[in-house]
């Protein structure tokens, strides 16, 4: 079974600075047909927890923060399915963006924010629907980057130490010059074929690019100003408007002018003062069936499946998700992804799982034409 470590509650007075993004805006394309885009990954109790993966990562924050210091990055589609899940949270911390432009302009908008709020913050940005086994250490690991940009001006993100040469991450090389756990990043490089991926583990000096991000709001702010000065000028018109009852308007007016940009392309990937801790904290971005089926617990013939009754017979290594009402009879198949969510069913194999964000799209296109 999924184990979840129990953590102490830190000292989150001491941490009354730190300020905590979760980016809840994507819709799990790779994960249909269980995410749709009115309802995707993040909302979903995936891991049948009792938990949306939304609800387990703030709750992992709670334990390093004040509450009232963690926003939730989405769009305004999904404020009302914010609400439902985070019964306590402030309306006002629901950050919501009138248009996809990808995470840089909504990372921009939320720092421009918290800057106004606190211009001595220190901010966490990470994704909803990831899977932390190992809290704790995860937990001291923020703490280990938050402690480092309090005496730096730095952008650090937090590196996977990898474990096979997966070609659906993208990597970051680093150098030993930072001295202590955190290292110097050298470069970024995009999602590798497999011989390149083999190089990199061979190599040594590589990790996965997790998406984790720490810096100051000083630090943010002054990379975006020098990187992307586009993004940066769009909302620093706002300034007198965040926090206020204007800032609604100023948003809804200005935000879609932005790029749609990655923080990775606008900032990252030009900034000199970029870190990276190497973390190994049981970690996976469940961006696909096949990343979910290596973290659910499975039967004798490597099989992992939810659902009423399941009869399988010479079946293994299959991911088969079916609603809590519905049984199924599967024989003679081996290394397949079988998810029934009432309105569709996909009988597709794991090697080709890439394919299912396709599929996904060609069906909503069916779907808005019928």
């Amino acid at each position: 079974m999924i184990y979840f470590n129990n953590f102490a509650a830190m000292d989150s007075a001491k941490n009354k600075d730190t300020y905590v993004l979760i980016m809840a805006g994507g819709v799990g394309s790779r994960f249909w047909p269980k995410s749709r885009t009115d309802f995707p990954k993040q909302f979903i109790d995936i891991l049948g927890t009792g938990r949306s993966l939304l609800q387990m990562t703030y709750d992992r924050f709670r334990g390093i923060c004040p509450p009232e210091n963690i926003f939730i990055l989405s769009n305004d589609e999904y404020t009302g399915l914010i609400r439902q899940q985070l019964t306590t949270l402030p309306a006002e911390n629901i950050v919501a963006e009138p248009s996809r432009n990808n995470t840089a302009p909504c990372i921009a908008y939320a720092s421009f924010k918290i800057a106004g709020l606190n211009p001595d913050a220190k901010i966490i940005v990470a994704p909803s629907d990831h899977l932390i086994l190992n809290e704790n250490k995860f937990l001291e690991q923020i703490e280990e980057c938050l402690a480092f940009i309090g005496s730096n001006d730095a952008l650090v993100t937090l590196g996977i130490q990898p474990t096979r040469p997966d070609t659906g991450y993208g990597y970051i090389n680093y150098a030993d010059e930072a001295g202590g756990n955190l290292k110097k990043v050298r470069k970024f490089h995009e999602k590798p074929d497999l011989t390149t991926a083999e190089g990199f583990l061979e190599e040594g000096s590589y990790l996965w690019n997790a998406g984790i991000f720490i810096w100051t709001a000083g630090s943010i702010l002054s990379a975006l100003s020098e990187f992307s000065p586009e993004i940066y000028e769009i909302f620093e018109k706002g300034l007198p408007y965040y926090n206020e009852e204007s800032e609604a308007d100023f948003i809804k007016l200005n935000y879609p002018l932005t790029p749609n940009i990655s923080i990775d392309y606008a900032v990252m990937e030009h900034a000199k003062n970029v870190y990276t801790l190497p973390g190994n904290f049981g970690w996976s971005d469940l961006g696909t069936w096949a990343s979910l089926y290596e973290v659910l617990p499975k039967d004798d013939c490597g099989n992992t499946f939810s659902g009423c009754q399941i009869n399988l017979t010479k079946t293994t290594n299959c991911v088969i998700q079916l609603p809590n009402n519905k049984s199924a009879v599967v024989k003679g198949l081996s290394n397949y992804i079988i998810v029934d969510d009432g309105d569709f069913l996909l009988i597709y194999p794991k090697s080709d799982e890439q394919e299912v964000k396709n599929i996904s799209k060609c069906f909503s296109k069916m779907t808005e034409s019928a």
